[in-house]
């Protein structure tokens, strides 16, 4: 720069030695004018050198960014794929009309005047791009709240089903002990028609009708009073659990007189005498239980022969656990 100066004060002086100092002096004055003009589109090229750089800067922040999140959506990451290819052809293009600006500043105002105006076009395209990855910057992080959110709701979830498995092992682990107290009371009566099965998450214990009554009778003899016993005094206590008796019957059909007509009445008076040894001699509470008759209609054994017969004519005590905390915990 200073060796064009140099040259220019040359010429200068050469041309006022040659033409006459009115001319002279015009032309300093348009040399002069020029070389403000160039000063000013050199501070303004400087500035938006300055912005432009600060806004490269600012989009790859951006970019840095968007590159942790990008994942989250496919379509969203090819958005931005997009406009990060735009934005850096913008750049070079920037770039390339900042090296032609530089090449073609001293071709005149009006070529530099076009310039700016272009490199000014430049600009707002960039900061359009801009606004976009900002748009994309915003969609990314309101996918990522929605996963965040969806992330919050399954680990609830997962909670929720924790508990509720603790407290089915809790239930299942309390009626096998419940199951094996009750096998270890009623073990004398074993070989007498009676088991003890734990099955769906109940216990059942079921008691030939030979154990509990005499043939077509509803009362209930003493061996089988004290089976009953026995087993109240383990299940009294409970506090956990209802017990529904069913009576049941085999197929054939009854012919007694006086308040017993069919099945169905010896099944539910069976059931009912069940029902009165369990709460006045074996002092299980009245809410816990539940009288039932089924007559012969939920056979375990074939009716056609004298074994099943013996089989379908029983009782059966169910012992269920009371699940209202489970439900609790479902309904919440």
């Amino acid at each position: 720069m200073k060796r064009g100066f140099f040259w220019m004060v040359v010429m200068m002086g050469l041309v006022s030695s040659c033409v006459p100092p009115k001319k002279f002096q015009d032309l300093k004055a348009k040399q002069e004018q020029c070389e403000e003009e160039r000063q000013r589109l050199l501070t303004e090229n400087r500035r938006l050198t300055t912005d432009n750089e600060e806004l490269n800067a600012q989009s790859a922040k951006l970019k840095r960014e968007i590159d942790r999140m990008v994942d989250d959506t496919a379509s969203i990451g090819k958005s931005y794929r997009t406009a990060r290819a735009d934005y850096d052809r913008l750049r070079a293009m920037n770039d390339e009309l900042l090296a032609k600006q530089g090449a073609l500043r001293q071709q005149g105002t009006e070529e530099n005047r076009k310039l700016l105006e272009t490199l000014q076009a430049t600009q707002l395209d960039l900061q359009r791009r801009e606004d976009e990855l900002r748009k994309l910057e915003a969609e990314l992080n309101r996918k990522k709240q929605n996963l965040d959110e969806l992330s919050a709701a399954l680990l609830a979830r997962e909670a929720r089903v924790k508990e509720l498995e603790e407290i089915i092992a809790q239930k299942d682990e309390a009626v096998r002990d419940l199951k094996d107290r009750i096998s270890a009371a009623l073990l004398g009566f074993k070989d007498k028609g009676l088991t003890v099965e734990q099955k769906n998450g109940k216990i059942y214990v079921s008691l030939e009708a030979k154990l509990l009554f005499p043939s077509g009778s509803t009362v209930v003899n003493a061996e089988g009073k004290q089976a009953l016993v026995d087993l109240a005094n383990v299940i009294k206590d409970e506090q956990d659990i209802t017990i529904l008796v069913e009576g049941h019957t085999d197929t054939d059909p009854f012919n007694g007189k006086g308040a017993v007509k069919d099945n169905w009445d010896l099944s539910v008076m069976r059931a009912t005498s069940v029902v009165r040894i369990m709460t006045e001699d074996g002092q299980v509470r009245p809410e816990m239980l539940t009288a039932a008759g089924r007559g012969e209609h939920i056979p375990v054994a074939d009716n056609a022969n004298r074994e099943g017969k013996a089989k379908n004519r029983r009782i059966e005590i169910i012992l269920t656990p009371n699940l209202d905390k489970l439900f609790e915990i479902i309904n919440e």
